[in-house]
């Protein structure tokens, strides 16, 4: 238009209308807002309709400088004027202030939805264990008698490829997963533990099983997490099928830096987060930890149960052996007992059950380790996400907080400093080298702030990531329902089959109730 506006020379209510209305992440003002805008102006539909010809949009957002125009427009229309350009050319120095109430008032005519989305997860359960499905399996390697080492085969369903890694090359992936993601819940990884021995104890085959089945869990919970699914490690880890995975995956991570330096809005995190985020932190905090505590407790009595099912297997078995050397022997009886006692034909029947013991044994043994694989390992699953949860929780307090704590003391001490130096006449270089540090120092305590907010928008979207995965308590009940039946039906089977038998074999009930 004639008689550009120049933005120097604006009033300053004009800029906080602006502040008030724009968007959180880029400096133009959605369409929206501003047909919101308008309708506060009580004018008339023509009069509101004749600004917005005037007011130049493009992609559904209005430059600053068209809102400016256009807060002027709806200033001379509530003076009674036309609100017409070529008017606007005569108060283009002094431009008129519109009536619009205070402009803190007016933050909500702001879009919500956005800053909504930016903020809120609406992932589901299904939809995050959909992401991937990685198998991780044992390979081990032997020189000879001795373990060399071991190393695991990863398979992603994902990426339909399998990759070969071993624990250093796990531990290096967690090492630059949590440099890049220091405000997210990173999984803790299974220790080490150095392998002496050669793997044929029964503890050192329980380490490595519990070892395998802790890093799959690990890598499940990484491969399905909305933000590392995404990120170039991630897909490293699971895809790179060349000789040094390690040094490339500390390349991906120089190339990347942390989280808050690639992230779009982490420099405008405070205007997502909600006024009570500390409150509503804190009451979060305190459900998880009891959520955790419990889930502890039903792991450790599940896990009981399925040493329970495997020691019932090895009673069973043994059970069936001493049936079985019982009825081998071939002694043979002493006078005064073989008219009367049966023991000899009974003693020959007893050999047989043997069979059945083992069955009943081996069914056991399959219930132990569905209880193990189906529901210990899902409830393991979640106590590995809850802890990582806790251990964020404790980054953020003595991580972020506690730097920016030792920032603003180290602040102070220059400021005081600064004054002495004000009062007591110095050299002015190591004053001005004095003033440069608190410069420095000023941005230094900036940053950390910003890191600050962004560390609990990040804690607020993980916190979410928790009640994501709360249903899967019913997958975990489902699973347990599951396997007791399966179990049950499949012993009882056999319990069946053997009860006409030991009818057949010693005659009449002898102790057999009839069955129904």
């Amino acid at each position: 238009m004639a008689g550009e506006i120049n933005e120097g020379s604006v009033p300053a209510y004009y800029r906080e209308v602006y502040e008030a209305v724009r968007c959180r992440t880029d400096e133009r003002v959605q369409v929206e807002v501003f047909q919101r805008l308008l309708q506060r102006t009580d004018l008339s539909k023509a009069v509101l309709g004749q600004i917005a010809e005037h007011v130049d949009s493009t992609d559904g957002f209005l430059s600053k400088l068209s809102l400016y125009k256009a807060l002027a427009l709806i200033a001379l229309a509530q003076q009674g004027k036309q609100p017409s350009p070529k008017l606007l050319e005569n108060c283009i120095q002094e431009l008129p202030k519109p009536q619009l109430g205070e402009p803190k008032d007016l933050n909500a005519l702001r879009m919500q939805p956005a800053q909504e989305d930016a903020l809120m997860m609406s992932h589901t359960l299904d939809k995050l264990l959909l992401r991937d499905a990685v198998q991780v399996e044992l390979i081990p390697e032997k020189k000879g008698l001795f373990l060399k080492h071991v190393e695991y085969q990863v398979t992603s369903q994902r990426y339909k490829i399998s990759v070969y890694r071993r624990y250093s090359d796990f531990d290096v992936f967690h090492e630059v997963l949590l440099q890049r993601f220091a405000y997210r819940v990173v999984p803790a990884l299974p220790p080490k533990r150095m392998l002496k021995g050669v793997l044929t104890s029964v503890s050192e085959r329980e380490f490595i099983e519990g070892r395998r089945r802790a890093l799959g869990r690990f890598i499940n919970l990484v491969a399905r997490h909305p933000f590392f699914s995404e990120d170039e490690l991630v897909r490293t880890f699971l895809t790179f099928n060349g000789s040094d995975v390690q040094t490339k995956l500390r390349d991906a991570y120089k190339k990347t830096g942390d989280e808050f330096m690639t992230n779009r809005i982490a420099t405008q995190a405070k205007e997502y987060l909600p006024t009570d985020i500390q409150a509503q932190f804190s009451t979060s905090r305190e459900l998880i930890r009891n959520i955790h505590n419990s889930f502890h407790k039903l792991r450790d009595r599940a896990e009981k149960m399925a040493e329970r099912s495997k020691e019932n297997a090895t009673d069973l078995l043994m059970f069936g052996r001493e049936l079985s050397t019982l009825g081998s022997d071939a002694s043979p009886l002493p006078s005064l007992a073989s008219s009367q006692s049966t023991w000899g034909t009974l003693r020959q029947s007893l050999k047989s059950l043997s069979v059945e013991f083992a069955v009943l044994s081996d069914k056991a043994s399959q219930q132990g380790r569905r209880e193990e694989d189906d529901v210990v390992e899902k409830l393991n699953l979640f106590l590995d996400l809850l802890q990582s949860y806790r251990d964020l929780c404790e980054r953020h307090e003595k991580g972020v907080l506690h730097e920016h704590q030792r920032a603003l003391h180290k602040y102070g001490m220059m400021k005081r400093q600064m004054m002495s130096a004000t009062v007591q006449p110095k050299e002015q270089a190591s004053v001005e080298q004095l003033e440069s540090r608190i410069v420095q120092q000023e941005n230094a305590i900036q940053t950390m702030e910003l890191r600050n907010y962004f560390s609990l928008f990040c804690l607020h979207q993980e916190t979410q990531l928790i009640f994501t995965y709360l249903p899967i308590t019913s997958h975990i009940l489902g699973a347990f329902v599951n396997s007791q039946v399966q179990g049950h039906r499949e012993m009882g089977e056999v319990w069946n089959e053997l009860h006409p038998k030991l009818g057949c074999l010693f005659g009449g009930n002898n102790g057999l109730k009839p069955t129904l």
